[in-house]
C-alpha cells in the first residue's frame, strides 16, 4: 500500500490489489477493503479513490440506465465513427493483439489469455480503439465484457466513455494517449511487453523506437500522429 499510488500504473510489476473480480462477484465487500486503511498514506488515499470511483459509476448507471450503451453526454452522439470493412478488419487486429503497437498488443493478448488486463493498459487500448481507429466505444466495451473476468457493467461502460470523452468526467476529449510513449513510461524495461508479445522477447528495444521489426511482428496498422489529428478534427466538428 505504501507504493500503491505509483506502482498501480506499472503493468510490469505487481502493484495492484487484484481485488476487482472479487468485488464484481461480491466475494468481498468494498468496506472490508477500506477497513484499516491508514489514510495518512498517499497510497491508501489513492486506493480509496479507486474504490470510490467504482461506487460512483455504479450510481451513475443506476440513475441513468441508458448510459450502459449510450453516451451519457448526448453531445457526442454526433461524433463520426468508422464502420466499413476496413474498420472491421482493424477491429479484429485490435482484438487479436496484432496492431503493430507493442504496448497495445501486450494488453490485448493478456486479456485474451487470462481474462484480465492492467488498468493503465485498459486506458491505452481503449484510447487507441476510439481515437486511433475511430471505432465506436461500444465495440470495445462489448469485447471487454465478453473477455474480462472482472467485467462490471458500470465500471466498464463508463471507463470506456471516460476514454471517449462522452461520459460524466471532465477528462478533455482532446486527450489522446500515445501508445508508444505510454509503453516507454509505464513499462520502461519492456518486461510487460516481452511477457505477452513473444515475437519481441529477444529485442533490445521492445518499444521499437528504431531499427527493423522482428520477423512475424506486424507493421503498425495506422500512423498514430495522423490519426490523432483526424480524431481531434472529428471532435472539433461536434463542438
Amino acid at each position: 500500500m505504501t507504493d500503491y499510488g505509483d506502482d498501480r500504473n506499472r503493468p510490469d510489476i505487481k502493484g495492484t490489489s487484484r481485488m476487482s473480480a472479487h468485488l464484481k462477484f461480491g466475494t468481498i465487500h468494498p468496506r472490508t477493503l477500506v477497513d484499516g486503511l491508514n489514510l495518512r498514506q498517499t497510497g491508501a488515499q489513492a486506493y480509496l479513490r479507486e474504490l470510490a470511483f467504482r461506487d460512483f459509476y455504479a450510481d451513475v448507471l443506476h440513475q441513468w440506465p441508458s448510459s450502459s450503451w449510450q453516451n451519457w453526454n448526448s453531445d457526442f452522439n454526433a461524433i463520426e465513427t468508422d464502420d466499413g470493412a476496413e474498420a472491421k478488419r482493424r477491429f479484429e487486429s485490435w482484438k487479436d493483439g496484432k496492431t503493430g503497437f507493442p504496448f497495445v498488443d501486450a494488453g490485448m493478448r493478456q486479456l485474451s489469455e487470462t481474462g484480465f488486463m492492467h488498468n493503465r493498459v485498459r486506458m491505452i487500448v481503449a484510447s487507441f480503439l476510439v481515437k486511433d481507429l475511430h471505432l465506436p466505444w461500444q465495440w470495445g466495451a462489448e469485447w471487454f465484457l465478453d473477455q474480462l473476468v472482472d467485467g462490471d457493467m458500470a465500471s466498464n461502460q463508463h471507463g470506456w466513455q471516460w476514454c471517449a470523452g462522452s461520459g460524466t468526467d471532465a477528462a478533455p476529449y482532446f486527450r489522446v494517449f500515445n501508445p508508444n510513449t505510454q509503453g516507454e513510461k509505464f513499462d520502461p524495461e519492456g518486461d510487460y511487453i516481452r511477457r505477452w508479445v513473444p515475437e519481441l522477447k529477444d529485442c533490445n528495444d521492445v518499444h521499437l523506437r528504431k531499427g527493423d521489426r522482428p520477423s512475424g511482428y506486424p507493421q503498425p496498422i495506422v500512423d498514430h500522429s495522423a490519426e490523432r489529428k483526424e480524431a481531434l478534427q472529428r471532435y472539433q466538428n461536434i463542438s
